[in-house]
């Protein structure tokens, strides 16, 4: 597995990402890893989102009406 080196960072730093790392229950190493991770992740598209929100919902019903009537072909002149 690759491994990366980080240089030159402050010790104001190192020492937020220690307590971040402890809030969360991991070390530094695994935080920093997560924060990465997290950053360079493709986002979630809205679809996805939404049917994640109708999951945790337990699903949800919606009233729709169709219309039957027949649709008019485009007329290009």
């Amino acid at each position: 597995m690759p491994a990366v080196t980080i240089r030159n960072l402050t010790d104001a730093t190192h020492r937020a990402l220690k307590a971040r790392a402890a809030r969360h229950g991991r070390s530094t190493e695994a935080e920093i890893r997560h924060i990465l991770e997290q950053a360079v992740r493709p986002t979630v598209g809205l679809g996805s989102q939404l049917a994640d929100i109708g999951r945790k919902l337990k699903g949800v019903e919606l009233k729709t009406h169709r219309d039957r009537a027949a649709v008019r072909p485009a007329r290009f002149e």
